[in-house]
């Protein structure tokens, strides 16, 4: 039986095609069973999918559930970003995932007028008040362009300063970066939750380039055995169900207040690890 107080929410990414939307919209049906607090949608490197973004948003709001549209500072201005946040409050949208982002491959342009995330969060709440519900990243490993600890953690401070509610993870496979990450914000007086971010295995190729260009971190005896199983899809998966499966059951013994699940628009592998998880139902 499900924890009825866990912050559990899933990630979408825009479909680009009719049966992309037609496939996002049968994943949402099916995730629905996990009750999630809400589903963000991510925002394409550069602003390549706003007008996508926005349109999924309210897609899922007018099929019942609460949407998150991630904002990017990347090529944005403060005139630009204030009409999305206008057209998302004019709909009823009431959460924001408020991020810095990384440039697209080969992007020559400057990040726009906000250089760091906690500068828009701040243009969030001097715009909109408290309308929003503010989301923010959280990189236990590290983001792979801060210089020091100290200095992932000053930039973390920073955006909850700013008027950050929550937060959500970088997807990781090591659960102590998680914990260590949690007690250094705990001295630092920070209060928000921080969610970690839950990243379904059932490709091993396509998680190893992911993580290559994120930054996070494969260990080693992971990425072994995901090459190792390279030609084997049925036992893949079954070995990444397990190993997911372990590593959410630590966090959520642990106290992590909860789950965010990195579905790729798709619904299976999540759903089998949250039944896993006792997770379906209350």
């Amino acid at each position: 039986m499900r924890n009825s107080t866990l912050l559990l929410s899933c990630e979408f990414f825009p479909p680009r095609t009719p049966d992309a939307a037609a496939r996002l919209r049968a994943a949402h049906r099916e995730l629905l069973a996990l009750c999630p607090s809400f589903f963000s949608v991510t925002f394409g490197a550069g602003g390549s999918t706003q007008g996508q973004t926005f349109e999924t948003v309210l897609d899922l709001s007018r099929a019942g559930s609460e949407a998150a549209p991630h904002l990017s500072c990347i090529g944005a201005t403060r005139e630009g970003i204030g009409a999305l946040l206008d057209g998302y409050r004019d709909h009823g949208i009431t959460r924001i995932v408020a991020l810095r982002g990384d440039p697209p491959s080969g992007w020559a342009g400057s990040f726009g007028e906000f250089s760091y995330a906690s500068e828009l969060v701040s243009f969030i709440r001097e715009r909109t008040g408290k309308h929003f519900h503010i989301e923010v990243a959280a990189y236990p490993e590290v983001h792979p362009q801060s210089r020091t600890v100290a200095d992932e953690l000053e930039f973390f401070h920073r955006k909850v300063d700013a008027g950050a509610n929550g937060a959500i993870t970088q997807y990781f496979y090591n659960a102590d970066a998680y914990f260590f990450f949690l007690e250094a914000c705990t001295r630092r007086g920070i209060k928000i939750p921080i969610v970690p971010g839950i990243m379904p295995i059932s490709n091993g190729v396509q998680l190893m380039r992911f993580s290559d260009t994120c930054g996070a971190e494969i260990p080693r005896w992971l990425r072994r055995r995901l090459q190792e199983l390279e030609g084997d899809k049925a036992g893949l998966q079954a070995f990444g169900l397990d190993v997911v499966t372990r590593l959410c059951e630590r966090l959520l013994q642990g106290g992590a207040p909860g789950l965010h699940f990195y579905t790729l628009n798709q619904a299976k592998p999540t759903l089998e690890i949250s039944s896993r998880l006792g997770l379906l139902g209350r």
